[in-house]
């Protein structure tokens, strides 16, 4: 039986850009060892909730926290001491660096690095392609093979959550199923998993519970089967 004590809330947070808003009055919960989707079509906010979560973009209203502890006002590299790993939206790796020391990058806290070599053979067991090429630069590899790296180096830091902006976008449809089932493997090694994805019918047999985010505001919400067989999700997001 999974934990279900609330690791992460949003709590009516809105948030933007400049003069432009792009979240209105978000509120969305993260059980710890839970998987949970925001779904929804480009445009509609889903980067901007990560980025809001990690520290990039400020919260204007509402309150975040982490763990019971307020997280709105923290610097990023804060919010990543405090447990949170987020893997971007285009991968944000270093193409000019090898695999070994893209992975070193992500355990540059004191505490990750006092289990370095314990955690990269964590990381190396889930993705043994990234073991097979340490040496490699990064930018040489195929794009689902960055992925892999980039959700490695998220590892790394020994995140008690785990932050997936997006991540099989530019894939091939079989690497698509193939990140995806990897990704179930990283959720059943026990961490707890956030992850915007446009690939609605696939991320909703990965994850516990849903949220669809449409033009900055939460239109649904529930658990990921009974989402899945709402009509309008179907039609408007699984093309059935």
């Amino acid at each position: 039986m999974r934990p279900s004590a609330e690791l992460l809330a949003l709590r009516d947070v809105t948030a933007g850009y400049g003069e432009f808003t792009a979240l209105w009055s978000v509120s969305l919960r993260v059980d710890a060892g839970e998987a949970v989707a925001v779904v929804g079509p480009n445009g509609a906010g889903k980067t901007t909730l990560m980025r809001v979560i990690s520290g990039l973009v400020p919260v204007r209203a509402g309150a975040i926290d982490f763990d019971g502890r307020p997280l709105a006002g923290r610097r990023a590299h804060e919010i990543v001491a405090r447990g949170i790993a987020h893997v971007p939206e285009g991968r944000g790796i270093f193409p000019a660096l090898s695999v070994a020391d893209n992975l070193k990058m992500g355990a540059f806290l004191p505490a990750a690095r006092a289990h370095f070599a314990e955690t990269r053979e964590r990381v190396y067991a889930l993705f043994p392609v990234l073991a097979e090429r340490p040496r490699q630069r990064a930018g040489t590899l195929s794009g689902g093979e960055q992925q892999m790296l980039a959700i490695g180096r998220a590892l790394m830091s020994r995140p008690r959550l785990i932050l997936l902006d997006e991540p099989s976008m530019g894939l091939a449809p079989v690497m698509v199923l193939r990140l995806l089932d990897l990704i179930r493997r990283v959720r059943e090694e026990g961490y707890t998993i956030l992850v915007v994805e446009q690939n609605v019918r696939q991320v909703l047999k990965l994850v516990d519970r849903a949220y669809l985010l449409e033009v900055g505001r939460i239109r649904m919400e529930g658990r990921a089967d009974e989402l899945a067989e709402q009509d309008f999700v179907r039609k408007a997001y699984m093309g059935l």
